[in-house]
């Protein structure tokens, strides 16, 4: 891989995790609400900046991924090391852990689209 390609992978993984596992908690918390999703696509034909401010909004997802995944990794080592069963395992469950993400990711942003196509019909 060459290194901008492992830039972009890292940062495309980090992104679907702040938006599969960091908005999902976030938002059964009730520590963030959304508006409803035909408000969404209403308002964004009337105010060309909730576009700008929605992937603002995203960035800043991104973000508490990206601490909560380096929370996670360091975890990870820990137990890692504590309980070495789990050394040599560490491509095995991180490929499986990608597959589970893409696949939730993919399930998303079919789900979304077609969202987008009945809020336009």
């Amino acid at each position: 891989m060459t290194g901008a390609f492992l830039y972009y992978f890292v940062g495309l993984v980090v992104s679907r995790f702040g938006s599969l596992v960091i908005e999902p908690v976030l938002r059964r918390t009730s520590f963030i609400r959304f508006a409803a999703y035909k408000d969404f696509v209403a308002a964004s034909k009337k105010d060309d900046q909730l576009n700008l401010l929605s992937e603002v909004n995203n960035t800043y997802r991104t973000l508490c991924a990206v601490f909560s995944l380096l929370l996670i990794v360091k975890v990870y080592g820990l137990v890692e090391g504590r309980y070495p069963v789990f050394k040599g395992w560490d491509a095995t469950v991180l490929s499986l852990l990608l597959l589970v993400l893409f696949l939730f990711s993919y399930k998303k942003q079919t789900a979304y689209v077609t969202k987008r196509i009945k809020e336009n019909e």
